[in-house]
């Protein structure tokens, strides 16, 4: 890595671009010149298009809550850290890596961002005192209205102007250029460091001097948000007085910011998802630090460069800190703030309503200062359970850490681009082990079908397991468990020390074969791990084991709510539609869509119709020759139609003849069953012939012409070969009844 070159920019070059404003690498520039009033700026380094860093806008004191959570963050559930799917590095199509793919915010001249006549406006003059907040500097009887003077309801002073003016130079460094923009917290200046070559910097200072409660603000910040360092949260330099003022220096941050990106229009989801994964980075560093941003909303973040940065950290304070000591934006901040101390998931409520401003059409998060609820809809089933998650009205339902959501997601991220982008996008998960056994793959028995109706224990079977966590004592030795027979496995777990993966492992076992102890195992469970999204995971798995299909589809729909961005929850759903019989699609669809290894996925789509889903399982999979069959067998079997084939006779000589050669590219079939499928697709072709007036033209099935002279004397030839080979006498008869039925007539 180098440093850019660009004038005036701190940033550093990656693969030929730089990590801050974007550039691409370029020769070196002579020195800039400071910055003076009237004198031109650097030309490199733009200012924002929108906010800048500093206050990006209003805020409303307001109490924040929820219960203080420190330290690292854990699952709502485990009490373990919780990592996400693997999502590092860069992916196919770049839509999975990081920011830096999509296009570079351009920068503009930094004097256009200046203000020329700063002014609060009218509107916006409210009354600092959360127990007043009344309108105040305002015209009256053609008078314009005061932007000094005194509160006339409650006589708390105001002052709505500047403190600072061009070629000002604060603390003998900083050279003042003029105001930027102005927000809740303060006037934001754009300055020059006449200590560090003109470095660009931006000065906060405070709306009103005479209020306290802003003063205590800005000490607040001045005291700890210093020591911040995180590239997704704007740096502060250092914090100055003047004239007897109070300023805080931050690091200049010229881009747009996501409100002036929203206001040009709805912004692409798999964009808004990007965001969101760099904002929760930022958030799970300063959690760590045991700080909450409090204040998250579109216009205080910005794209600079390929890069996003959180700007105006005024409201950023410890984790706990009591109620009302915060400050928060109506529609964004959670609803227990007026009670409870600022937590963890009180900020990532704001991220969910952030995200929903960002890509939901029409969504307002307010109206006269009354929060409005998230639509119904919110353009993508994965992405609104996300945001449901995220905002759920009790704490406790929330994601509990930044790293928590950021794995769920990364998880919806992936299910949007592979419906988007029409190929997978897998990931290991860090919930789940990979699925067991391709439920449903077998061909029916009866030729008039090629699939028997889904077997819910099978399917319960099928279910990828929650990984246990390796902290437990237990771990190790629940995975040395030997052994097939289920009861054998459940007395090994039995005898282990009670904790809580063995409370799990014996629930599971028991759940999955509906045994009789299966309702009590899973109850001690949820008694011992209250919330433990896993313990809802196996009362869904016990409820489909024992048939009771609809309670498993409300349960395995709470799990889906819970894991938005996980796979398994999503096919233990569809298992469980169709054992109810309702339409599964668009949860098989979702699911094959994002990971092909979850064949069962496909095979349940093959079951309701989508048989076109077999030629997807890869050829690598071990359920690749099953798949071939049954594609097979889908053309070979028109009597099915239960979607498979929409009325009789939709099949056709071309289709037919394509399924006689699949079953000869199986170089692993075995022979007999070779034979055994070659001859379900000739009766097919007979079938076809006795309904059409005269053979098609240049058409051939297993190696002979498509007529009914050579399809018969084909289908003879197979049904005496697997009379040859019968392993009984009953069934050699039978096959040779066949083929004497199907040879064709002849004079001798």
């Amino acid at each position: 890595m180098s440093t850019c070159r660009q004038p005036g920019c701190t940033g550093t070059i990656e693969e030929g671009y730089c990590d801050l404003c974007g550039h691409a690498a370029a020769p070196a520039q002579p020195p800039a010149q400071t910055p003076q009033t009237g004198h031109a700026p650097h030309p490199g380094h733009m200012p924002p298009a929108g906010p800048v860093s500093g206050n990006g806008g209003p805020s409303t004191g307001g109490p924040a809550t929820g219960p203080s959570i420190g330290g690292p963050a854990t699952s709502p559930s485990t009490g373990r850290p919780v990592t996400g799917p693997a999502s590092s590095g860069r992916s196919r199509a770049g839509v999975l890596a990081e920011l830096a793919d999509l296009p570079s915010v351009p920068y503009r001249d930094p004097q256009s961002a200046v203000l020329a006549d700063p002014e609060v406006p009218e509107d916006k003059r409210f009354c600092s005192n959360p127990a007043c907040e009344q309108p105040i500097g305002r015209s009256r009887q053609g008078r314009p209205g005061l932007t000094d003077g005194f509160c006339p309801h409650c006589r708390t002073p105001f002052s709505f102007t500047p403190k600072l003016a061009g070629n000002d130079l604060v603390a003998g460094q900083y050279r003042v250029l003029g105001c930027l923009a102005h927000g809740g917290l303060g006037w934001i200046y754009l300055a020059a460091d006449e200590n560090l070559d003109g470095r660009w910097v931006v000065l906060k200072g405070l709306l009103n001097t005479a209020d306290a409660e802003a003063l205590a603000a800005a000490e607040a910040e001045r005291r700890f948000l210093t020591t911040v360092d995180h590239p997704n949260i704007v740096k502060i330099f250092n914090f100055q007085r003047s004239a007897g003022l109070g300023y805080i220096v931050m690091e200049y941050v010229g881009g747009q910011s996501l409100h002036e990106l929203r206001r040009q229009g709805t912004l692409p989801l798999r964009e808004v998802l990007m965001y969101g994964r760099e904002i929760l980075r930022a958030f799970a560093y300063l959690h760590e630090q045991g700080l909450v941003y409090c204040d998250l909303k579109p216009a205080n973040v910005i794209r600079v460069g390929r890069r996003l940065k959180l700007i105006d950290l005024g409201a950023v304070q410890r984790i706990g800190s009591p109620p009302g000591s915060g400050w928060a934006t109506p529609g964004y901040h959670a609803p227990e703030l007026d009670s409870r101390p600022s937590s963890v998931t009180s900020d990532l409520y704001t991220v969910g309503r952030t995200l929903a401003v960002l890509a939901v059409p029409g969504f307002s998060p307010a109206r006269n200062g009354v929060e409005m609820p998230l639509p119904d809809d919110c353009g993508d089933t994965s992405f609104t359970r996300l945001l449901r998650r995220a905002t759920a009205a009790d704490p406790a339902d929330r994601f509990q850490s930044a790293e928590e959501m950021e794995a769920q997601l990364v998880g919806v991220l992936r299910e949007v681009s592979a419906l988007a982008d029409g190929v997978p996008y897998p990931a290991p998960s860090a919930l789940f082990g990979p699925e067991r056994i391709a439920a449903g793959a077998a061909l029916s028995e009866d030729p008039a079908k090629v699939f028997d109706a889904l077997d819910p224990r099978a399917a319960a079977a099928a279910l990828p397991v929650p990984l246990a966590d390796p902290a437990d004592p237990a771990a190790g030795a629940l995975a040395g468990l030997v052994g097939r027979d289920p009861a054998q496995l459940v007395a090994q777990v039995t005898a282990m020390p009670t904790t809580p993966e063995t409370l799990l492992t014996r629930a599971r076992l028991l759940a999955e074969q509906a045994l009789p102890e299966a309702g009590q195992a899973v109850d001690e469970a949820r008694r011992a791990l209250p919330g433990d999204w896993r313990v809802t995971w196996y009362e869904a798995v016990h409820a489909l084991a024992r048939g009771l299909t609809g309670e498993a589809v409300t349960l395995f729909d709470r799990c889906v709510s819970l894991l938005p961005g996980e796979c398994a929850p999503k096919l233990g759903l569809a298992f469980a539609l169709e054992s109810e019989r309702q339409d599964p699609v668009h949860w098989y669809e979702r699911v094959w869509r994002v990971d092909r290894a979850f064949v069962s996925a496909a095979f349940g789509l093959a079951r309701a119709g989508r048989a076109e889903a077999l030629d997807e399982v890869p050829a690598s999979s071990s359920h690749w020759v099953a798949a071939q069959l049954a594609a097979v067998a889908s053309v070979a079997r028109p009597e099915l139609r239960p979607g498979l084939r929409a009325r009789p006779g939709a099949v056709t000589p071309a289709e037919l003849s394509a399924a006689a050669d699949r079953l000869d590219h199986l170089a692993d079939l075995d022979p007999r069953r070779r034979d055994a499928m070659t001859a379900e697709v000739l009766r097919a072709a007979l079938t076809w012939l006795d309904s059409m007036s005269g053979p098609p033209q240049g058409v051939r099935v297993a190696g002979a012409d498509f007529t009914v002279p050579a399809v018969r004397r084909r289908l003879e030839e197979i049904y005496r070969r697997l009379a040859a080979g019968a392993e009984s006498r009953r069934e050699r008869r039978e096959l040779v009844d066949r083929a004497n039925a199907v040879r064709p007539w002849t004079w001798v």
